[in-house]
């Protein structure tokens, strides 16, 4: 990969931030957008924009030709089965909502059990706690003093009334690579459903649903150099056919009579109303973009830089990282604390250097507040654009912050 070389290709990091080159380490968080994705939503709305599968004139049909394709190319980037398999979403949050609606409502009862895991975020954990009031048990898979899952939760939560387990591929706190295969085998062994949250393994590595054996999985496109406001839900086709839909409106209907509907095919049947068709489009942009580079690329570079960031920030004192040490289950976020300087102080302190973490809980509160017991932690986090002068610069701010405090 020629770091440089794509960097160029993203027009933000032209600017500076207080004076100081951009130094964005808040990926995990929402990616940057290279020209390839701008220049797609851009030639949308000047040169075809107009509503998808609505009409025969030539812009509706270059339109839908365009948004279709998206659906393909993410099918192609995930190896399912086909478009019919991709519903577009907002985000992962909204997928993770569809299977709640669409999927749990119809299929769980009371006495029935979820498991998910204490790391998750919370849109893997907030839908799911809906469900007490339909009398639905939440358990949590807790985790090892490594911050890795304690796999053995597993066989002790798992009874016959246990119906879904779900977990995230990617902690978006503790970089955590979790065995999603291996979790989807003792799940598919004990008849439950398997669902995986991809927000932070799809744009940063490869990601096989088949190989996976996940009978959901969602991600986000803003995470994955697209535009913001389209999300994807995997989900198998004989899966996708049993549910209703999510919502109900236009473009998700074959025919409507006073006295009944007859409901689209898959994947349209979960996209009412006008969709996102710029959304689509620049994510379908994305895709093209992270496949010419290799998505194999990206992880060999962010593991390096993970690796790298252990050399330069870890022996850093007063420094505490929150997450495996094994670069091989590490993905690149930092979740990080400096002594006692509060979260929210260090990044304020590394924006007037120009660089741009994340402070807080993460949106992992049960992980952060309640297992670590942790007021808050900043968070560094890379992508394929992030370089190793980048790391130094977080380096360098560490030191200034602990400079600051008169930390020892």
């Amino acid at each position: 990969m020629d770091v440089e070389k794509i960097r160029a290709d993203f027009p933000i990091f032209k600017r500076k931030v207080n004076g100081k080159p951009l130094v964005y380490l808040d990926s995990t968080a929402t990616s940057q957008k290279p020209l390839q994705v701008i220049n797609a939503v851009k030639e949308c709305y000047e040169n075809y924009y107009s509503n998808v599968h609505r009409a025969v004139h030539t812009l509706s049909n270059e339109a839908s030709e365009k948004y279709e394709g998206a659906h393909e190319k993410i099918a192609n980037l995930i190896n399912a089965r086909g478009m019919e398999e991709i519903v577009f979403t907002k985000n992962t949050t909204e997928s993770m909502n569809l299977i709640l609606y669409s999927w749990t409502y119809n299929n769980l009862k009371a006495g029935d059990e979820i498991i998910t895991t204490i790391m998750e975020h919370h849109s893997n954990i907030v839908p799911w706690q809906s469900l007490k009031s339909r009398g639905v048990k939440l358990k949590f898979v807790d985790i090892n003093e490594d911050y890795t899952l304690r796999m053995e939760d597993y066989e002790k939560l798992i009874t016959p009334k246990t119906k879904m387990v779900t977990v995230t591929h990617v902690s978006n706190t503790l970089g955590v690579i979790n065995p999603v295969k291996e979790i989807g085998k003792i799940a598919h062994d004990n008849n439950c459903l398997f669902v995986v949250d991809g927000a932070q393994s799809v744009p940063h590595m490869p990601v096989d649903v088949r190989d996976i054996n996940a009978d959901f999985l969602s991600f986000s496109g803003h995470k994955m150099l697209g535009p913001a406001g389209i999300g994807v839900l995997y989900g198998k086709k004989e899966i996708l056919e049993e549910m209703p839909p999510f919502m109900y409106g236009g473009d998700m209907i074959k025919e409507v009579s006073k006295e009944s509907t007859v409901y689209n095919d898959l994947p349209w049947k979960f996209e009412a109303g006008t969709p996102n068709i710029e959304g689509g489009i620049g994510l379908g942009a994305a895709v093209d973009y992270l496949q010419k580079i290799g998505m194999e690329n990206i992880r060999a570079h962010e593991k390096e830089l993970v690796e790298y960031a252990f050399e330069k920030i870890a022996t850093i004192p007063d420094v505490t990282i929150y997450g495996p040490t094994n670069s091989k289950i590490k993905a690149g976020v930092f979740a990080f604390n400096i002594g006692d300087v509060h979260a929210h102080d260090t990044a304020s302190l590394l924006d007037e250097e120009g660089i741009a973490v994340r402070s807080g809980h993460h949106c992992t509160m049960p992980l952060t507040r309640e297992k670590l017991h942790l007021q808050s932690s900043a968070r560094a986090s890379f992508y394929l654009y992030t370089t190793r002068d980048e790391v130094d610069a977080l380096a360098k701010g560490i030191e200034k912050i602990r400079k600051v405090f008169k930390l020892k």
